[in-house]
């Protein structure tokens, strides 16, 4: 049985959408984290991508080195991974035939998709933009589970 987004996207609301993300480092070591992140279309192609909003750390850094990711849900014993190309829009990150004026609502969508909600969006843009945070896309090149 093949394994799809919205396979991945029913795993992640289990939990959450908490995933583990894994970079690589220049040293060639995997550089793992936890991050809330959901499935949307991509801002641009509109194509389903994976995408989760990080700021200034080693996820960035080696992203803009070795544009390339593994995202793991869970939920339980059951889990998906999506591998793939990553793109970054954000502050320090401007991204073609995309305005910086939608950041904020970009940010806000990738918010919503892995699950989260806001009260108050007039500061949830204001600290976005206060710590430079940007969104990743996970372009999905392989999809695999231990799905039966």
């Amino acid at each position: 049985m093949s394994v799809e987004l919205g396979d991945v996207d029913r795993i992640g609301a289990k939990d959450a959408y908490l995933a583990v993300v894994v970079t690589t480092r220049a040293d060639a070591t995997a550089q793992a984290s936890v991050v809330n992140a959901g499935v949307l279309p991509h801002p641009i192609s509109g194509e389903q991508v994976v995408a989760f909003v990080t700021y200034g750390s080693a996820k960035l850094t080696n992203l803009r080195q070795r544009p390339r990711a593994t995202v793991v849900f869970r939920a339980g014993w059951q889990w998906a991974s999506v591998e793939g190309r990553t793109e970054i829009i954000g502050p320090d990150d401007p991204f073609p035939d995309f305005q910086p004026s939608e950041l904020p609502a970009l940010l806000r969508s990738v918010f919503r998709a892995a699950g989260g909600s806001h009260d108050d969006w007039a500061t949830f843009d204001q600290v976005m933009a206060e710590e430079r945070r940007a969104a990743v896309l996970v372009h999905p090149d392989r999809i695999y589970s231990n799905r039966p």
